[in-house]
């Protein structure tokens, strides 16, 4: 059911050559940047249109085959979200949550991404007695109080785009509406057994992800309901990525306060003209965002949130994919992106990296790092893939915590040489700053 994406072997290139694409510059770091984020950003908006094509094919006619046909899709979609991430965390179109970019482009990513969710405000979860669970979105009709810390009764009589992005952190951050993971749960169903997190009672074996039954979609008195609110989250998704890709769009509008495509592209690549060009952004505040966003990504996102709270807790709760059991290719994806804005390339496109202006002898120490960090993500992508899901192999009794553990730590390390390779690039960065 998984699609795999091998990860490739660090190499750094010494030979630039540049994309054909004559409307951004790839011999500079800001414009080869640009090109990366703008191609990664087309592929994900591909694979997220052919979610909900899957998706819909599906709710129209719900068969076992068109159920295993949307997981596949949802899990190549993934993929290429996976690599977007690097672009998170630098004041851009995914999450600046201040000044016009923010404004611009929606702040989007907690509804496109947003995790760990509470899945039993979306729907029946089973508890620890073994009991279903009641009281959400889905076998709920007119108002819905999600609960929490300040949370706003919704009307849910029926499930569309605007109550579900009004319910998602509607209360509180695990009040996940939308996006992947809403989409994920609704496909997969409950994996965890909430009596225990070591016990195995819900999907039994180290190979088994959530098996939401195909009646949840057929027969059962909710069934178009959850058909309904995959349509609406599927629409969504794809609406909410196109938005955040237009920061990136090779078109720039001529007022962004009217339209803001391409605007992002414009002013951090200092082109933006006219009543707009107060908006560009230097290259050096430009150039520490990045920075710093990549080391946060790796160091703090990655390492400490995504591998080790899950690690060390070990509950597969806390591992982002939990329900499809993808959490493997998470780590695997993110990684890559990190590395593509690393090393300045983009499936066999190269242009300028920030590794041009590196040493050689710190260019060796960062090579042998991420070879061994692929090496590790080979050997827990294999496990996954052959002998046990990510949420065995972080149990403390499983040999892969350790490699798991290793990973983390080599992950952190990789963050904090962000300081040398932002230092060789003219940008001065302290521990804080790749630290969140």
């Amino acid at each position: 059911m998984k699609i795999y994406l091998k990860v490739l072997c660090f190499s750094i290139i010494l030979n630039t050559t540049v994309s054909s694409d004559e409307k951004i510059d790839t011999t500079t770091i800001i414009g080869n940047y640009t090109r990366i984020a703008t191609e990664n950003y087309k592929d994900t908006i591909t694979d997220a249109i052919n979610l909900e094509k899957a998706i819909n094919n599906f709710a129209n006619n719900p068969t076992e085959k068109n159920l295993i046909k949307s997981k596949k899709s949802w899990v190549n979609a993934r993929e290429s979200y996976g690599e977007s991430e690097i672009f998170r965390l630098s004041n851009g179109p995914i999450d600046a949550e201040q000044g016009w970019v923010a404004k611009a482009y929606g702040s989007l990513e907690g509804q496109i991404n947003a995790w760990p969710l509470d899945e039993n405000m979306i729907d029946y979860t089973l508890d620890a007695d073994g009991k279903k669970t009641s009281g959400n979105i889905i076998d709920t009709k007119g108002i819905f109080d999600p609960g929490g810390e300040e949370s706003r009764a919704i009307n849910v009589d029926t499930i569309t785009i605007e109550s579900i992005t009004a319910l998602n952190e509607n209360g509180g951050d695990a009040n996940v509406a939308t996006g992947y993971h809403a989409i994920e749960f609704l496909l997969w169903g409950q994996d965890q057994d909430y009596s225990n997190f070591m016990k195995d009672g819900i999907t039994n074996g180290a190979m088994k992800a959530g098996e939401r039954p195909l009646s949840d979609f057929t027969t059962d008195p909710h069934a178009q309901r959850r058909l309904s609110y995959l349509k609406v989250a599927a629409s969504k998704l794809v609406s909410d990525l196109k938005k955040v890709a237009s920061g990136w769009s090779l078109d720039i509008s001529d007022n962004c306060a009217i339209d803001a495509k391409g605007c992002y592209r414009g002013a951090i690549n200092h082109k933006l003209t006219g009543v707009d060009a107060k908006k560009n952004i230097t290259q050096k505040v430009v150039l520490r965002q990045i920075l710093s966003g990549m080391g946060i990504f790796i160091k703090s996102e990655v390492a400490n949130e995504r591998i080790a709270v899950a690690v060390l807790t070990p509950s597969e709760e806390d591992e982002p994919s939990c329900f499809s059991d993808n959490t493997h290719r998470d780590i695997a994806s993110a990684y890559q992106g990190f590395k593509n804005v690393l090393t300045g390339n983009y499936k066999g496109l190269q242009g300028k990296s920030f590794l041009d202006q590196v040493d050689i002898k710190t260019k060796d120490k960062i090579a042998k790092l991420m070879h061994t960090i692929e090496e590790k993500i080979d050997s827990i992508d294999k496990v996954a893939t052959t002998k046990a899901h990510f949420d065995y192999q972080i149990r403390p009794d499983h040999p892969q915590a350790r490699v798991i553990v290793k990973l983390k730590n080599k992950m952190r390390k990789l963050g904090d040489i962000m300081l040398v390779v932002a230092k060789q690039n003219g940008i001065d960065l302290t521990s804080d700053d790749v630290t969140n």
